[in-house]
């Protein structure tokens, strides 16, 4: 039976928010709040890696408000992973997909990787995405 090890990231791995911006000011108007339905497992399981692989992973959402969906940042628990901010508002009733992608070099074992999405939502502004992922030692070759 293996053991599974979670590996964290070093302090220095760790991914601050972005400064405030403009944007932001959505944040400040609950009368501009807007829901948000996920449309995939907000808890995704990519299954096994080879080290050194560089991994994608989506998540779509629709705008179930009534007013414009505004993501004001994207963040992610550790710099092995690189989240993208959508630039443009989602219309009521719009789709869209939040991405980030995930480095595996030097992540060998059994990670689990959060993704942090701040909006105009109600009840909360900010929305938390996970992962989980096995990075397998990349094979020596002669």
């Amino acid at each position: 039976m293996s053991c599974l090890v979670v590996l964290a990231c070093n302090e220095s791995d760790k991914k601050t928010a972005a400064p405030m911006s403009a944007k932001s000011d959505v944040l400040k108007d609950s009368a501009n709040f807007t829901t948000i339905q996920w449309l995939d497992s907000i808890h995704r399981d990519l299954g096994k890696v080879t080290e050194g692989d560089q991994v994608e992973v989506s998540y779509r959402f629709k705008n179930t408000g009534n007013k414009p969906l505004v993501v004001t940042s994207v963040t992610a628990s550790c710099g092995c992973t690189i989240p993208e901010t959508p630039q443009e508002p989602f219309a009521p009733g719009a789709e869209g997909i939040i991405k980030a992608k995930f480095n595996s070099k030097n992540r060998v074992g059994q990670n689990r990787k959060e993704v942090y999405v701040t909006a105009n939502t109600k009840p909360d502004n900010l929305q938390q995405l996970e992962f989980t992922i096995e990075v397998e030692k990349k094979k020596e070759t002669n």
